[in-house]
């Protein structure tokens, strides 16, 4: 596969997960209606970040697929945690499970670090490209486990 069709198809595949989830969870979104803590952005905010960090996931992903650095631990990894991403909206929004929600994020958080060493041992860009995911995280961490203690 050449590297436009690789780089297309790893950029496309976390915007179409996340767009899908997006989707499921609109009807149910109550994010306006929370209690948030300091800090908290604006709803829509959070489109615009999450389209730039899939963007920069798939390509730090295709850069190590192009390169054939990609084995089947890293491979695991990059798709265990693009699978918990995309619960997380699911079972904070949809279900309302807040505390389980934090708990998940926080299960996230150590996968996003375990991918980032796994791609920075490979490929240095790889690893830094995601940096931005796991800033993203941690501060998604403290906004969930914030507005579970003030929406009790």
């Amino acid at each position: 596969m050449n590297n436009i069709k690789t780089y297309t198809k790893t950029i496309l595949l976390p915007l179409l997960i996340g767009g899908i989830v997006g989707f499921i969870i609109a009807p149910f979104m109550d994010y306006p209606m929370l209690e948030k803590p300091p800090f908290a952005p604006p709803g829509i905010l959070f489109p615009i970040v999450w389209t730039i960090l899939y963007f920069f996931m798939g390509v730090s992903y295709a850069i190590l697929k192009t390169k054939g650095l990609t084995d089947e631990a890293t491979n695991k990894i990059y798709y265990q945690q693009l699978a918990i991403n995309s619960l997380w909206p699911i079972i904070f929004f949809l279900f309302k499970w807040r505390l389980f929600a934090f708990v998940w994020i926080l299960l996230l958080d150590v996968a996003i670090v375990i991918m980032i060493k796994r791609f920075y041992e490979k490929n240095k860009t790889a690893g830094l490209l995601q940096v931005p995911y796991l800033i993203w995280s941690l501060f998604a961490t403290y906004l969930t486990l914030a507005m579970y203690l003030l929406n009790r």
